[in-house]
């Protein structure tokens, strides 16, 4: 293949995969940009879940589950309680399932002041504008593939990034010469032409750990990442299905207590036991308490407590800025921004491409006509 034509075939690849995708990398990239400011973003939407007065928990964790339980709805049920510093303790509640509904039940979640347990906000777990955002960035919003859908377009915008360089780079002279900002007589083209190349680099990362984040079981065997299931203990999947037990034979107070022989650090999250694991499940500070809910024993849990740095978390932090710092955050937040621009302005060059060719063709049928 010539150099002509391998420049062509790529010129018709980048072109196609913007133009066909365009509907879809928009909002992906848009609400990816926004949610880099996740919390800032939460607590501007809902001011009213971070007025509390004391950024610490003051009370006994069995004092938050009560204060949840009396605004929760009939046949709701605690499945998680979380504790952070500088904000509200949060509170998690399964929603009865529908006849016949399948997959993971709703979530109820209830936010409380840590000083007082005063109730500052109840919502669907589902509900809100950055819920929204993070099912449109994560899925589109589509049920089931959605996930998968959004893997392959991180795969076609890896290979699109690597075109567009390609297509960038100066078939005469020194590179530099790409860095001129009149390449040609269009703005448009122009500012396509110069934003693909700074923002090539930061979306072709960003572009390739969205894919390994929808794909965690295939690139898990290219890093080693894969992680075994334990004998006996089901599926993630089946977890998330999983039914809260109505009435646990140990209560909340009797199993932090026996966590506390194990582990007498502060209680950071605790989850209900289930119908899969009937067990409740203590968190403090890295470590991690399983305690027996029919017989009130408990375990470290090492496995869960112990939480090294996997590819798969870097790929994660890599892709939505948590602790990068504030500089790669920027950058997250305009490799969000400039695709969308890109796609825009793409559409744009081949609408004006297309009225050209059409115009041409036009004036060669009047002159065959009028010859």
């Amino acid at each position: 293949m010539s150099k002509v034509a391998l420049r062509n075939f790529w010129f018709q690849f980048h072109k196609w995969i913007g133009l066909l995708l365009a509907i879809a990398i928009i909002p992906i990239s848009v609400t990816g940009a926004a949610l880099v400011w996740h919390d800032a973003l939460d607590k501007a939407l809902n001011p009213q879940r971070f007025a509390f007065t004391q950024t610490e928990a003051k009370l006994d964790p069995s004092a938050y589950a009560a204060a949840a339980q009396r605004v929760l709805a009939p046949g709701e049920r605690i499945v998680s309680l979380r504790f952070a510093e500088g904000e509200p303790v949060m509170i998690a509640a399964a929603q009865p399932r529908k006849d016949g509904a399948r997959g993971r039940p709703g979530r109820t979640v209830v936010y409380m002041d840590p000083g007082t347990a005063k109730v500052l906000d109840k919502a669907d777990g589902n509900a809100g504008l950055v819920r929204f955002m993070h099912g449109l960035h994560g899925s589109l919003l589509v049920p089931g593939v959605g996930r998968q859908i959004v893997g392959w377009i991180g795969v076609a915008m890896t290979i699109s990034t690597i075109s567009g360089l390609w297509l960038w780079w100066p078939t005469v002279g020194s590179w530099l010469k790409g860095l001129r900002w009149k390449r040609h007589r269009n703005f448009d083209t122009n500012l396509h032409h110069q934003m693909g190349f700074w923002i090539a680099l930061p979306l072709f990362v960003l572009s390739l750990t969205g894919a390994w984040i929808s794909f965690p079981a295939f690139f898990g065997k290219l890093s080693g990442d894969v992680q075994q299931a334990r004998p006996g203990q089901p599926d993630r999947m089946a977890m998330m299905r999983a039914k809260p037990l109505p009435n646990p034979v140990t209560s909340l107070d009797q199993a932090i207590a026996s966590s506390n022989a194990l582990a007498p650090e502060p209680v950071t999250s605790v989850n209900w036991p289930t119908d899969l694991k009937p067990e409740w499940s203590v968190s403090k500070n890295g470590k991690t308490v399983s305690v027996d809910d029919a017989s009130g024993a408990a375990k470290l849990d090492k496995a869960r407590g112990e939480r090294p740095e996997t590819t798969a978390r870097l790929m994660r932090r890599i892709h939505d800025g948590t602790d990068m710092g504030v500089v790669w955050q920027v950058v997250i937040f305009i490799g969000g921004i400039l695709p969308a621009i890109l796609a825009i302005t793409g559409i744009i060059m081949w609408w004006r491409a297309r009225k050209w060719r059409g115009d041409l063709a036009k004036r060669q049928r009047r002159k065959a006509v009028a010859a």
